[in-house]
């Protein structure tokens, strides 16, 4: 359940993707149980403050190897040198060291190109490729939606139980008796208890700068979804306090991604359950804080009717119900601080509980913690409509006035640049903006609603200057606009832009297309329907990001060039897809 919010998801590589398709967990799984369940390899490369720069390639076997267990052997060669890449640019990633990061993603794809195997039709390989083009193409939609390049430095704190995991913080004699004082004034509809685990991060997290900053960070959050979140609980029947375990799985983070079990969003969900939450190449619905904050109430409240117990209901929903079943049985104790005391849990969830418990109780009496000086985040409040139909999302931007940035912020459950096509979607946006959107859209025809744009006119603005701007002729800009033949502007205040996708464009501009400012990968392979692996390989690209004015293939050039790299010293393969061990569910990788 950890956070590492890596590639906070962008799934533009068309139908085989590694996270469609997941098999339901086991019925005594939890949906964030990750120690038995982890789908995504331990990390491996750098792990400290320094990085690590991209390994030197591996030439891929060259000998034939038409047995079955060669073949097997090596794919898996390959596989363990793109994930050693792919991890170590994962290490780099959380510790921000962006620029060595994407060099590590970008040699992981490269490896997979240049290795002379049949990607598509290798079932190992197909999946492989998948996982880390997809991980790639993430980094650029997280990129877009916070705000930075790749390039740019940034710092993202970590959630409360991945800082305290890390540390062991004596219990102050003073800071529990005063807890302990104010435990008997503090209305909570959770059972609270002051013992020396919960008072030890209480200690941390009043006491500590990385502590303090880290409940200060998370419950700043908090305020942009603590009224939703809290009438969800309340219609779902379960205890208003349970937000504060939002505080430990996520810090508030809807589109929070665990980088070794690939558990994600808010409540930290596996990406194979049955939690009513759909997931395919288009959206996420884990990433959703509304419909996914249902999902966590119903599994809580089937976890509590279960054991009898919170404590025991949180375990479980930490370490998995079958796996506290077990060791309510092994020892004949249904009670978590017995199983704590007795060593029948994990260390991750021993600290779970405390630290859920140590958050509310610091939550409910701000001016002893320090707390006092906290602004939330206002709330959010947006519209919602609901499409049946593709829309890109600048066009939505445009439509409402507002920057893609905040369209993207506001449905952090979708993985491309656009609302999916054959399925229905609630779009948010900025609230009082319904009306405003529903007019403009209806001036563009449903099938050019991922291509075309929506521009509102400056002062100076012209036909020709808006023509330029968006690399289109004037005649198809008036022709769409009923505009005169001189091109008069002074009657409208808005135009329709009417940019072709690659299959309407001649032969010759449908393979040609040159960036614009704010191009990335991902949004040229959305806007022309190829994949990001396809652009990388038909413009022999070694990097994600692109420079405006760059030319670009977007569909295959008549001729294309092998594309070859000078021979690099082999590597050590790495081991491949290893679960975490079972005592250990997660050694989360930090945010």
């Amino acid at each position: 359940m950890a956070v590492f919010r890596v590639l906070t998801v962008a799934a533009v590589t068309a139908a085989t993707l590694l996270l469609s398709g997941c098999p339901g967990d086991p019925p005594a799984a939890s949906p964030a149980a990750k120690q038995q369940q982890a789908t995504a390899p331990a990390l491996s490369g750098a792990q400290g403050g320094t990085a690590s720069a991209a390994p030197a390639a591996q030439q891929p076997a060259s000998e034939a190897a038409p047995a079955p267990p060669i073949n097997a052997q090596r794919d898996q060669s390959l596989i363990a040198s793109v994930e050693k890449a792919y991890q170590t640019g994962v290490s780099n990633y959380r510790d921000g060291h962006l620029e060595a990061a994407r060099s590590n993603f970008d040699y992981a794809v490269d490896l997979m190109l240049t290795s002379g195997l049949d990607l598509r039709n290798d079932p190992a390989l197909s999946d492989e490729f998948d996982h880390v083009v997809d991980a790639v193409n993430t980094l650029e939609m997280d990129a877009l939606r916070s705000g930075t390049a790749l390039t740019a430095q940034q710092h993202q704190d970590q959630a409360p139980v991945d800082v305290a995991n890390d540390v062991t913080f004596p219990v102050d004699p003073a800071v529990k008796a005063q807890a302990q004082a104010e435990l008997k004034t503090t209305q909570s509809d959770l059972p609270l208890v002051i013992n020396d685990y919960v008072a030890s991060y209480i200690n941390f997290f009043s006491n500590t700068p990385k502590g303090h900053n880290t409940i200060v960070n998370s419950l700043t959050r908090a305020g942009r979804y603590k009224a939703m979140i809290q009438r969800v609980l309340r219609e779902e029947g379960v205890p208003q306090d349970l937000i504060y375990q939002a505080v430990a799985e996520s810090g508030f983070r809807p589109q929070a991604i665990n980088a070794r079990s690939g558990a994600g969003g808010m409540w930290q969900f596996m990406p194979y359950g049955s939690y009513g939450l759909a997931r395919n190449g288009w959206y996420d619905e884990r990433l959703d804080p509304e419909k996914a904050t249902h999902a966590y109430a119903n599994e809580i409240k089937k976890m509590y009717a279960q054991f009898g117990d919170w404590y025991l209901a949180m375990a479980a929903y930490d370490w998995g119900a079958g796996n506290v079943q077990r060791a309510v049985q092994r020892t004949g104790y249904a009670d978590f601080w017995e199983l704590y005391r007795r060593n029948n849990l994990p260390q991750e969830t021993k600290n779970y509980v405390p630290i859920i418990l140590a958050v509310t109780i610091m939550a409910k009496n701000p001016a002893q913690y320090g707390l006092t000086g906290l602004v939330p985040d206002p709330p959010e409040v947006v519209d919602t409509v609901t499409t049946n139909y593709a829309v890109d999302l600048r066009l939505v931007a445009d439509t409402v006035n507002a920057p893609v940035e905040e369209i993207a912020a506001l449905n952090p459950s979708l993985l491309r640049m656009s609302t999916p096509p054959d399925d229905s979607f609630d779009l948010h946006l900025p609230v009082g903006t319904r009306d405003l959107y529903e007019k403009r859209i209806a001036e563009i025809p449903e099938d050019k609603r991922r291509s075309w744009r929506f521009h509102v006119l400056s002062p100076g603005d012209t036909l020709a200057s808006v023509a330029h701007e968006y690399h289109v002729s004037e005649s198809e800009v008036a022709f769409v606009n009923q505009l005169g033949h001189d091109g008069d502007l002074s009657n409208t205040d808005s135009l329709v832009i009417p940019l072709a996708p690659a299959a309407s464009h001649s032969r010759v501009n449908s393979a040609v297309y040159r960036a614009r400012r704010g191009d990335t990968l991902v949004t040229v392979a959305d806007r022309f329907g190829v994949t990001v692996a396809q652009l990388r390989r038909w413009n022999h690209l070694s990097s994600t990001v692109i420079t405006p004015g760059r030319r670009l293939y977007v569909a295959e050039p008549a001729r294309i060039v092998t594309h070859t790299r000078r021979a690099h010293s082999k590597r050590t393969s790495a081991t491949v897809k290893s679960a975490a061990p079972a005592s250990s569910k997660h050694k989360r990788a930090s945010q």
